[in-house]
């Protein structure tokens, strides 16, 4: 029998805490947080924040990874954005002037991981079709509309930062 954890984590099972209905949400982030965490294992640093023709850098692909999550689960917690989730959305794709790591970014991705399997295991079925704000705007979504969208936004770049890094590998 194969070993579960070469199994993609949708086929190991039920995520232990997390209501069923927000199973595919929770596998999809801990799918992206592995294949994060493999494809940046010895990852040149001197590579983090090169946009080869043109394409989105390293860096971005895993500052905006964690942002997401932690903007689109505080729409769905019915917050607003603070100061300083604006900062640090603001501040996506720009070369800080204080270094920062591979290890540092993937490690802040992976911290926002742990807190949104939290959040969702704290997330009752029952408030999945309440209307939340988006933005300033606050243009209106779902609760289940915004878990969703932040897994496969999630997703979605993983495979950037996939493609991104093998070229620049090579």
């Amino acid at each position: 029998m194969e070993n579960n954890s070469k199994k993609e984590v949708w086929l190991r099972g039920p995520v232990p805490g997390i209501p069923p209905l927000l199973q595919p949400v929770a596998h999809t982030i801990l799918q992206a947080r592995e294949e994060v965490n493999a494809l940046m294992v010895d990852f040149p640093e001197i590579f983090l924040w090169v946009k080869p023709s043109g394409m989105a850098s390293p860096a971005f692909h895993l500052q905006h990874l964690a942002g997401v999550l932690d903007r689109l689960f505080t729409y769905a917690r019915g917050e607003t954005l603070s100061e300083s989730q604006f900062a640090y959305l603001s501040a996506e794709g720009k070369e800080p002037e204080k270094q920062c790591s591979v290890n540092s970014l993937v490690e802040r991705f992976n911290r926002q991981v742990d807190l949104s399997i939290e959040q969702l295991s704290q997330t009752s079925e029952s408030v999945l079709t309440e209307t939340r704000g988006v933005g300033r705007a606050q243009i209106p979504s779902t609760v289940i509309g915004l878990l969703m969208h932040a897994a496969e936004h999630v997703m979605r770049h993983v495979g950037q930062l996939l493609v991104t890094v093998r070229l620049l590998n090579h």
